[in-house]
């Protein structure tokens, strides 16, 4: 069905709530998407694909029919499927306060392992191994990040284990996981220094209980107060975390009856989605805002694309 694929990393600029709907119980009324088996945030390929394609509508270019052939028909969805695919969005690091340098970038066995099959199924090498990692003990590769011979964590400490084979993991990640902008060297250089590796259920504890949660509050208009009926609290994913998804692409696909002249094949959808043309903005290394409260500065996500002809 597709001919091409791509991995497709999306780094956290803001807090971001791809949300659930309202919860029924708990403290916290809009919690975020994550997966029914293991807890890791996630966020559905429909909604990674329903934003990406809202964010080229809102240029306001003359797009449309280059909008519809690859992503749908708006309107008349049953007269042919679009051309491009997002899966879901996974979890590969989670960032984490830390006594030394504010925080670090943790991911797991799990994560890393998850990536890597994708990566192999798009074709893509990557040539670093994962090692294994018990509970109470994590693998670091800079000695700054240890207070008196451990490594604290929020309010936990770990025993830290210096790991060169573990470098090349994080080398990998930070020449591809984030843009190769001035901007963002910054970030590369943390990620490739202060990239941790945590047992799975050490990182299940983070993800779980480490996430933004947000008070909103309506204000009455004529008193200026807090309206006391509605304080109700939104989970966000913290800035800086990290996750991927498989893009993937077909050719053009059309309405039955119609001419087949002049399609796209597979490999021109993806290079037009990724790389751009003169009426269409390149998704590589593209700020996109993902789901909710867009108008207080949330949702706020640059992509950054592995594979094909790099």
């Amino acid at each position: 069905m597709f001919q091409e694929s791509r991995i497709a990393f999306l780094y956290c600029v803001s807090p971001v709530h791809m949300g659930t709907g309202t919860a029924v119980g708990g403290l916290i009324d809009n919690p975020i998407q994550r997966e029914r088996h293991t807890e890791y945030p996630m966020m559905a390929g429909s909604g990674i694909k329903g934003a990406i394609r809202h964010d080229y509508w809102a240029q306001g270019k003359d797009n449309g029919s280059l909008l519809n052939r690859l992503f749908g028909p708006d309107q008349s969805a049953a007269e042919h499927a679009g051309a491009v695919s997002f899966g879901d969005g996974q979890l590969l690091a989670f960032p984490v306060r830390c006594a030394k340098a504010g925080f670090v970038y943790a991911t797991s066995p799990l994560l890393l392992a998850r990536l890597k099959r994708h990566l192999g199924l798009a074709g893509i090498k990557a040539d670093w191994s994962i090692p294994s990692v018990e509970s109470g003990t994590c693998r670091i590769l800079n000695i700054d990040l240890m207070t008196d011979n451990l490594l604290a964590l929020e309010a936990y400490e770990l025993e830290p284990q210096l790991d060169p084979t573990f470098k090349p993991v994080a080398d990998w990640l930070a020449k591809n996981a984030l843009p190769k902008a001035d901007d963002y060297a910054y970030f590369r250089d943390k990620l490739e220094k202060d990239l941790v590796l945590l047992s799975d259920d050490e990182l299940h504890y983070f993800v779980v209980n480490s996430t933004v949660v947000e008070p909103h509050v309506k204000i009455d208009d004529i008193s200026g107060t807090a309206d006391g009926g509605a304080l109700f609290y939104t989970e966000n994913l913290p800035p800086e975390s990290l996750l991927f998804t498989v893009l993937m692409a077909s050719q053009e696909r059309y309405k039955r009856g119609d001419s087949s002249e002049n399609r796209l094949d597979a490999t021109q959808i993806m290079n037009t989605l990724v790389n751009g043309n003169d009426n269409w903005q390149a998704l590589q290394s593209r700020m996109v805002q993902f789901g909710g409260d867009a108008t207080t500065g949330r949702g706020q996500i640059v992509c950054s694309i592995v594979g094909g002809q790099q």
